[in-house]
This record gives structure tokens, C-alpha cells and sequence, in this order.
């Protein structure tokens, strides 16, 4: 009985050390990347290493392709690396908490937009609410730089087509289109990193800390949701996947010494309020369109649920 009381706690442990990671090596990347390669090398190195190794662990050309499913990669890919741009270039000049609670905006208005409850009326005002305390409309929010909220609000529209095209994908085998999109979205980001960088990204300081950071931001975070994946309803899981601005924010204070007034942390507890509501009412809009659980479960979901699949079988 001890055993099993305490084993109800992995879900949570490996959802919270998905999110860790995840901002783990953000900060990592924002810490000893951003001064030898800037934003735009940053981004290239994390990721171009992490389609490499998607590209060595599932092998993608063993499957072959129609041109219509071609076009889909193409662009679900050409997103998920302008998504990483925007992010990282937002990372420059604003909080790294502020940036992922604006970011979330994008995927919350896929699910929201898809649903058709009143009660999800209350998830979009708190939503709105959160970024009207975050965003320097016509007044001062901390002396926000309006171009680092311009990128963050570009990585959420980004993250939001992004979804849209990886669901024209998501028929395909999801290490298939994965690896692959991952491949589409380095062709995009690596030119816009070497034309900024140059020969500063073969620094072999460079290439190791970017390939540290696409394992940490990459391998580690999937393998985690796994194991929770396996022991959770997508429902908890995506509630659970909302801690991801506030670990960020706390993160970004320990490692970054980046502090946030009690406005920015009440806006991001507006948004994770938004995310977790959207995440409560998905279980039952199973059978809706794009959107019908909460854009980063739904997404991440055909993957994981592949691979929870495979490694059964293994």
C-alpha cells in the first residue's frame, strides 16, 4: 500500500521534471549561448542538434512520402523553427517567464477558439486579462521592451499555425513526421544563425553546450512525459503541462536573476489558470476539430502515445 500511495506521485514528479528541463535548458541556452552566438546561433545549434538526433533515433527515410504529405511536413516544420526564432529572439530583451506566459496565448486561442462551452468564455478573459497585465499597451509594465513582447506574441502565433499544420501531419507515423519536421525547421532557422554568427557556431564551446541544451530541452522532456503519459488521462496531463510559465519564471529568477513584480506573476497565474480550464473541459470535446484538449497536449499527444506504443512493443 506505501508503495502504491507513493507511485501516484510520478506523474507528477516527471510532468514537473519535463517543465524543469525544459527551462533548465532555455536558461542554459539564454546564459552561455546568447553572448558568444546571440539569439539567432542559439537557436540554430539547439535546433539543429536536436533534428539530428530525432533524424539517428527514428530513421524517417525508411517511409516514404506523398507530395501532399510533403507540402504538410514542410510547413508544420517551417513553423515549429520560426516558433523557436521568435521565442529565442523574445528571450533577448524580456523575462523568460513573461515570454513562455505570452506564448502560451498562442496555443490556448487554438483550443479555445475550437470550443463552443460557455464556460470557456471565463478561460478567454482570464486569458486576455493576464496579457493586458503583461503586454505595454499604452502603459508601463516594468519598462517591458515592446520588441522582445512583439517577438514573444510572433513565437505564439507561430505556435498556434504550428499546431493548425501538424495536425494535417499528424496521419503519418508520428516519429516520421516528427524527425522530419524537426529537419524542416533546421533548414529554416540554421541559415538565419550562420548568416548572424558565422563561424562563431563551430566554437567547440558552442557545439557542445547547444548539444547539451537539445538533450535537455529535447530528449529528457519527452522520455519524462512518457512515463506520465502512461499513468495519466490526456486531461491531467495537460493541467499538469501548465506549470510550464511558473517553473520558467522561478527558473529564470534562480539562474538568471530575472525578478518579476507581483503584477507579471499574477498574470501568469491568469494564463496557467486559462491553460489548466481549457485542459478540464477537453475530456469531454474528445471528438471536436483542431483544438478540442489543450493545444500542447493535442499536438504532443499522437507523438507521445507513439512512442508509449513502441516502446510496449520493444
Amino acid at each position: 500500500m506505501s508503495l502504491h500511495r507513493y507511485s501516484s506521485f510520478i506523474p507528477l514528479l516527471a510532468i514537473l521534471g519535463s517543465v524543469t528541463c525544459l527551462g533548465l535548458g532555455t536558461s542554459w541556452a539564454k546564459h552561455s549561448l546568447f553572448p558568444l552566438v546571440g539569439a539567432q546561433g542559439t537557436t540554430a545549434v539547439r535546433v539543429g542538434f536536436s533534428a539530428l538526433l530525432l533524424l539517428l533515433f527514428w530513421r524517417p527515410w525508411r517511409w516514404q512520402l506523398s507530395r501532399a504529405d510533403v507540402r504538410a511536413v514542410a510547413l508544420y516544420g517551417a513553423a515549429l523553427g520560426l516558433t523557436n526564432l521568435s521565442f529565442y529572439m523574445a528571450l533577448r530583451t524580456i523575462p523568460f517567464g513573461i515570454a513562455v506566459a505570452i506564448e502560451f496565448s498562442g496555443p490556448l486561442a487554438v483550443a479555445l477558439l475550437a470550443s463552443r462551452r460557455p464556460l470557456d468564455f471565463v478561460w478567454v478573459i482570464l486569458a486576455v486579462a493576464g496579457l493586458a497585465l503583461l503586454l505595454p499597451l499604452g502603459h508601463d509594465v516594468s519598462n517591458l521592451d515592446p520588441a522582445g513582447v512583439l517577438f514573444a506574441l510572433a513565437a505564439a502565433v507561430c505556435w498556434a499555425t504550428y499546431i493548425v499544420f501538424g495536425k494535417r501531419a499528424s496521419h503519418l507515423h508520428a516519429g516520421h513526421s516528427v524527425s522530419l519536421g524537426l529537419a524542416m525547421a533546421a533548414l529554416v532557422v540554421v541559415p538565419v544563425g550562420v548568416a548572424h554568427a558565422g563561424a562563431g557556431l563551430l566554437s567547440p564551446t558552442v557545439l557542445a553546450v547547444g548539444l547539451g541544451v537539445a538533450l535537455i530541452s529535447s530528449a529528457i522532456p519527452i522520455s519524462l512525459e512518457m512515463v506520465a503519459l502512461k499513468r495519466l488521462t490526456p486531461q491531467a496531463f495537460g493541467i499538469m503541462s501548465s506549470m510550464e510559465p511558473a517553473v520558467a519564471a522561478m527558473l529564470a529568477y534562480i539562474l538568471l536573476d530575472e525578478r518579476l513584480d507581483a503584477a507579471q506573476w499574477l498574470a501568469i497565474a491568469m494564463i496557467m489558470a486559462a491553460s489548466m480550464g481549457s485542459a478540464y473541459m477537453a475530456q469531454r470535446m474528445k471528438g471536436s476539430a483542431v483544438g478540442s484538449m489543450p493545444a500542447r497536449v493535442r499536438v504532443m499527444l499522437d507523438y507521445l502515445l507513439e512512442k508509449v506504443k513502441l516502446s510496449q512493443r520493444g
